[in-house]
């Protein structure tokens, strides 16, 4: 199992402990720096910025969003990140949801998984440089009835193949991923539950005549450095609350739903309720300690080290560290745990 590091959403007024977090990263080895995106920063501008101040370390995009580029504009993006970091670009994808695709981008969230394929699909078709040619249900390139034409991408990408990562969390998107992703972009990752998870992903690689072998299960976790790891759960509540409460519509949350779907029925219930009637602390207060902690590193670098080999025996083959502290120095500090505590944990590849 590798480390990689999650640095979220930038422009939230800490961008400058992002970067040295991201620096320390890449000189303590960590395989990928990941950025995400919702309706604030975009993640492409933040990896170029990032990748320009470091040497080696991957740059993630977790995710761009479907709903926002075309294919062909994702495949330039991705093309033009890869070529400017010497290799270093791994391409995260994912649909969003609906009150953003709709509500922002103005696209509909309709058959997203379908969606999704062709959208992969014509990525692919488009890095190996060959004219875009595609017929589908959501995407036809050219277009039948006017002057466009086939084109070719006219960047050279250093890779043959630039990684593909689906951020997915229902079931059917977890089976998709498996059949056309090279790696799943997962959140709230349970060692009690994951098993269910990639059983669904290896369904996927099944279809596509391929085994688990190679494919990358990135798991993003808070990382929090102490003793008392009850205490050490509260700064983590207001995040899975969000998540769990206000990312989508009474209706459609894919976060609640994987809380239901790991046994946390009555709980998911309480926090959306909470949440959706702007009762935040009310609602960070209902997520259970249980589900933070094992969706965390919480503790002492030894109980660290321990939770490392449960998720790399668990089939996690990249750990996606999130560091919280109250200060720079104690997120770089915590930076350096993690990495001493996966050597410690004798699962580090």
């Amino acid at each position: 199992m590798k480390l990689g590091l999650n640095l979220g959403y930038w422009g939230m007024g800490n961008d400058a402990d992002n970067l040295a977090l991201a620096r320390e990263a890449d000189v303590l080895g960590y395989s990928c720096a990941w950025a995400a995106e919702a309706y604030g920063s975009d993640a492409p501008t933040v990896l170029a910025w990032v990748g320009a101040q470091t040497e080696q370390i991957g740059l993630g995009s977790s995710i761009l969003q479907i709903p926002a580029r075309s294919p062909a504009m994702t495949a330039m993006t991705a093309a033009t990140l890869d070529t400017l970091s010497g290799g270093r670009f791994r391409l995260g994808l994912g649909v969003s949801g609906p009150q953003v695709s709709e509500g922002w981008h103005g696209v509909r969230f309709s058959q997203p998984l379908a969606r999704t394929r062709e959208y992969v699909d014509i990525v692919n078709l488009a890095l190996t440089r060959n004219r875009v040619r595609y017929e589908g249900q959501h995407y036809t390139l050219p277009l039948p009835d006017g002057p466009g034409k086939a084109l070719q991408l006219t960047v050279h990408p250093v890779r043959e193949h630039i990684p593909i990562y689906l951020a997915s969390v229902g079931p059917k998107n977890l089976e998709l991923t498996g059949e056309i992703a090279d790696g799943w972009l997962a959140i709230f990752l349970s060692t009690d539950y994951v098993g269910e998870q990639l059983a669904l992903i290896s369904a996927g690689r099944a279809k596509a005549g391929k085994d688990l072998a190679g494919f990358d299960v990135v798991a993003s976790v808070p990382l929090l450095i102490g003793e008392d790891i009850r205490a050490l759960a509260e700064p983590v509540r207001g995040y899975a609350a969000l998540y769990i409460g206000g990312m989508g519509s009474k209706d459609v949350n894919f976060y609640n739903q994987l809380a239901v779907r790991m046994g946390y029925q009555a709980e998911a219930a309480e926090i959306q309720s909470r949440f959706l009637a702007r009762e935040y602390e009310a609602a960070a207060a209902a997520v259970p300690f249980e589900f933070i902690d094992s969706t965390s590193l919480l503790g002492p670098p030894t109980r660290i080290a321990e939770r490392m080999a449960e998720f790399a025996a668990a089939g996690v083959t990249t750990l996606n560290v999130m560091p919280y502290g109250g200060s720079l120095e104690e997120r770089l500090t915590s930076l350096r745990t993690a990495a001493e505590a996966l050597r410690e944990s004798g699962a580090a590849t």
